[in-house]
């Protein structure tokens, strides 16, 4: 199979992009999955590696449960690492073709393998949302970006193994059990949810997650069982993330760079789109172009970071590779910068500093409402991340942090509750318009 094909049929009117691969697009997301794993034993000796992974599994992964202060950084990355792996070798199993969505699910599953998901609390979730595809008759292929984003939830499967004060037969039992159900739930969930926010909301398994997490608590809340978020961090990792992130997001570019044959050519296409669900940039301006776009959000993303001085830690970096996955499936730096302005100006204001951990991830991980910048235009983008500040800061009580991606709850109830005024504000304007112009 040759490395680059000739391009795809062209519509009138449309430039050509090289088509890449799909063994190329392999290279790439096994070659960023082993370049963490050679981190991972760069930092730590075989015999740390292994402690401090079994202390990942067995652990509660509340938010924010930050794997490099609980097991260490090299732990971490090879936890993340291993989960990079799996979802890859699911994508390869299922013989799907990668797309936008795809590689989106997995540098979010690397993201959060930094900070709440590993293989235990993953997999049940996996095995349930696979046996429904069974149970319906569908492809798992149909049912990977469920099975993929639906790890959200793995801390609901640490929670009930090892949290709850039970004999640890019985906590596994129940663990793995919650999982299971969790999984095989959520993909007809996600589907109806997704029209409850109509697409503005990237992270729609997000929202969907959030609802699940939130019966759940409430299910413990009601036989007394308090299960609250946690706030378990590192620090002083600055120096050595800077030197590895930065030439890692260089040789992205560089890399989306040479599959573009040495050109920019797409990535205009891409800054075009408003990114509302379904964006697959990779069917819009193919391979190299939407890996110079992730290139260029990661840099965004961590640099945002640094201008407000603050730290890089498991859930940080966990936010900034979802911003770079989400640079194939909906996000450029057209539609991301008015979000983030909008959080960072009511950040200016609240009782969270803006270098702390929770006002980055919702800077981060608020671009999640990047659509309606797109769609809407940037003043629209400002107020939904204005918004979204607000809103994420006090809604993870109701899932206690089962819930990973805090962030997709609350942009799903900011987009539902936005894209209604806005839709009848452009009614408005419509209807204005037509009036002046038969008044002329």
């Amino acid at each position: 199979m040759p490395l680059f094909l000739t391009g795809r049929e062209l519509n009138a009117g449309e430039e050509a992009y090289p088509e890449t691969s799909e063994r190329l697009k392999y290279v790439f997301l096994l070659g960023f999955a082993f370049i963490l794993m050679i981190l991972a034993f760069i930092f730590e000796r075989p015999a740390g590696l292994l402690k401090g992974s079994l202390v990942i599994l067995s652990s509660p992964a509340n938010l924010l449960t930050d794997y490099f202060a609980l097991a260490g950084v090299s732990a971490a990355l090879l936890n993340a690492s291993v989960m990079t792996l799996l979802s890859i070798g699911m994508v390869a199993a299922s013989r799907t073709k990668i797309t936008g969505p795809l590689i989106a699910a997995v540098f979010t599953v690397t993201g959060f393998s930094l900070f709440g998901k590993n293989l235990y609390n993953s997999l049940p979730i996996i095995l349930g949302v696979w046996c429904y595809g069974r149970v319906i008759r569908s492809s798992f292929r149909h049912q990977l970006l469920p099975a993929l984003f639906g790890t959200a939830l793995g801390p609901l499967v640490s929670e009930f193994s090892f949290n709850l004060n039970l004999p640890l037969p019985a906590g596994l039992a129940l663990g793995i059990g919650a999982g299971f159900v969790t999984g095989f739930v959520l993909p007809v969930l996600a589907a109806a949810f997704l029209r409850f926010h109509q697409g503005f909301n990237l992270y729609n398994i997000g929202f969907t997650c959030g609802i699940i997490g939130t019966f759940f608590v409430g299910i413990l809340r009601s036989f007394g069982v308090e299960v609250d978020a946690v706030l378990l961090l590192s620090g002083g990792n600055n120096p050595t993330v800077i030197l590895v992130l930065y030439p890692m997001l260089l040789l992205m570019f560089l890399f989306g760079l040479a599959c573009n044959r040495w050109r920019f050519q797409g990535l205009g296409r891409i800054i075009g789109q408003p990114g509302r669900l379904a964006s697959d940039f990779l069917s819009v301006s193919g391979f190299g172009a939407t890996l110079m776009n992730m290139a260029i959000l990661g840099i965004t993303a961590a640099s945002y970071v640094l201008v407000v001085g603050g730290e890089f830690n498991g859930p940080v970096l966990g936010g900034i590779l979802t911003v770079i996955g989400f640079g194939a499936f909906g996000k450029h730096i057209k539609n991301v910068i008015p979000v983030l302005l909008g959080i960072f100006l009511v950040g200016l204001f609240n009782k969270d500093e803006l270098l702390s951990t929770p006002a980055l991830l919702a800077a981060l991980f608020g671009t999640t409402l990047a659509p309606v910048s797109g769609y809407y235009g940037p003043a629209a983008g400002v107020i939904a991340g204005a918004l979204h500040m607000t809103m994420t800061m006090n809604i993870s009580y109701l899932h206690a942090g089962m819930n990973l991606y805090n962030n997709g709850f609350s942009g799903g109830f900011v987009a539902a509750a936005l894209v209604p005024v806005l839709n009848e504000i452009k009614k408005i304007k419509i209807k204005d318009k037509a009036v002046t112009t038969e008044d002329e």
